[in-house]
């Protein structure tokens, strides 16, 4: 390439020989049999260097969009390329839904999958988990698919690319329902630490936004299945906001989802940032680390503690919650989990800073890391937070025995 690909964020430019699309199936198989080293990029909407190879580098956007609907079995079967964007409207005009979404719509569902990446919610599960089939292309460009039930099902789906390049994901559906979003300024800190189970059950997602610069959650997002009831003027003690409002200060509110308590479908809802606008800042970074649901109000106190130390390096952080599920490599493997998320200044040195403090303020609830953001924890340390690590190294091994799509940063997840 004559000059380096860069990920959105503009703090990865990715090292690789060529960057190839294929606008076929029989294409990217061809691609991945050729290769030696060989990893996909969707929407690049990753900030560690996950990605990244010195290989070949895959888009799949220009593989041609399949989104087949099964209405009676209530799934979808879609291609690897396929964005949330893609998929939504769809999915909503046959009058089926997914039963949660990311804060963002542009990314690719397949990498949203494949890094645990997740929506917020007392009863959702990380996206992965909608996943009841996944079909890849492996080392050896010949096709894999894996059902749920079947040995290396769970192992697979929250992969990292380890296994192959997934070329089609079939996911679960709900009916289509709507959603109400209300926004909610100045929850005192302390009201949420002694309520703090109550607080982020008290709607269908809860997104809870603040700078850190006091003891105060800026703002709560409230996402309510409707009801026909009149949203409360206060949460908690927060005041209902008299206009649209941004994560990000200084930032357009109207950029952002419908709020106001004015109803509509829940992927005009759901997302915080609707298809086809800006979304978050652009030039920024972003980390996020899971403890157990239970150990959040003493995290809080942590951090309240450490604030000082991190604050000035912020745009944004949030706090969400994810339930449980059974994917070996998700940040949410085996126990209910609160996401701690920052959304930092693009100031790599001064960030890299404030990260160290975060991580120490969390190492004692155990937190395990975003895999496609950026934390600075060992990796042997890493590695310890995932009981399943050792069985996923077996099953990497066997998919892809001469590690080809395997890159640096896999080699340390592997090692």
């Amino acid at each position: 390439m004559d000059a380096p690909l860069r990920n959105w964020a503009g703090n990865v430019a990715f090292g690789a020989a060529d960057f190839e699309q294929p606008t076929s199936l029989a294409q990217l198989q061809d691609m991945v049999r050729r290769a030696g080293r060989v990893r996909v990029l969707g929407s690049g909407h990753s900030f560690s260097r996950i990605a990244d190879t010195d290989g070949s580098l895959i888009s799949l956007a220009r593989l041609p969009r399949r989104i087949d609907i099964d209405s009676a079995g209530a799934k979808v079967r879609i291609d690897g390329g396929a964005t949330y964007a893609d998929l939504v409207p769809a999915l909503h005009a046959s009058g089926l839904a997914l039963p949660n979404v990311a804060s963002l719509p542009h990314i690719t569902v397949a990498g949203a999958v494949s890094t645990a990446t997740h929506g917020s919610g007392d009863g959702n599960k990380n996206l992965a988990a909608s996943v009841s089939a996944i079909e890849l292309v492996t080392a050896s460009g010949e096709i894999v698919t894996l059902r749920r039930g079947d040995a290396d099902f769970a192992g697979a789906v929250v992969g990292l690319g380890a296994l192959g390049i997934i070329s089609a994901l079939t996911l679960d559906l709900v009916p289509d329902f709507t959603i109400r979003q209300n926004v909610y300024l100045g929850l005192d800190l302390a009201v949420l630490i002694e309520n703090f189970d109550a607080v982020m059950g008290s709607a269908y997602s809860v997104s809870l936004f603040s700078q850190w610069q006091d003891d105060v959650i800026d703002q709560a997002w409230i996402k309510a299945l409707t009801d026909g009831q009149t949203p409360p003027d206060t949460f908690w003690g927060a005041r209902a906001a008299e206009g649209p409002m941004h994560p990000i200060p200084g930032m357009n509110g109207g950029d952002c989802t419908g709020q106001m308590g004015i109803e509509g479908p829940w992927h005009e809802r759901l997302f915080h940032f609707p298809i086809g606008h800006k979304a978050s800042a652009g030039a920024e970074l972003q980390s996020e680390f899971f403890v157990a649901r239970a150990d959040a109000p003493a995290a809080l106190r942590a951090l309240r503690a450490v604030r000082q130390d991190f604050a000035q390096a912020l745009l944004a952080a949030e706090i969400r919650s994810v339930a449980a599920d059974d994917l070996w490599l998700s940040s949410a493997y085996g126990r209910d989990s609160i996401g701690f998320h920052f959304t930092w200044r693009p100031e790599w040195e001064r960030t890299i800073v404030a990260i160290g403090v975060v991580e120490a303020a969390l190492a004692a609830f155990d937190f395990r890391p975003h895999w496609a953001k950026v934390f600075v924890t060992p990796w042997p340390v890493v590695r310890e937070r995932y009981p399943m690590l050792g069985a996923f190294r077996g099953l990497a091994a066997r998919f892809d025995p001469h590690g080809k799509f395997r890159n640096p940063m896999l080699d340390q997840v592997l090692a």
